[in-house]
């Protein structure tokens, strides 16, 4: 995997859209591109929470927020 392409799956992986296997190969190239692509995930996920702020609340039924919530317990332990 190349770097554009680790950027595209970025995008993906803050998301919860990538499969096991693409999850793996991502890792791979995370490990790979050190601090860079760090700092790139880091931004994705600057950005995702900076969209979810903008949107307007709506009714969340039980099972969001509690996904909500541990997506946001395990960011802060990474």
């Amino acid at each position: 995997m190349n770097f554009e392409e680790f950027q595209n799956q970025s995008r993906l992986y803050v998301i919860g859209a990538l499969e096991a296997e693409q999850l793996e190969e991502f890792e791979r190239a995370r490990k790979k591109f050190g601090k860079k692509a760090e700092d790139f995930v880091t931004g994705c996920y600057e950005l995702h929470e900076a969209f979810a702020l903008s949107l307007r609340p709506a009714k969340a039924s039980a099972a969001i927020k509690e996904r909500l919530m541990s997506m946001v317990r395990a960011r802060k332990q990474a």
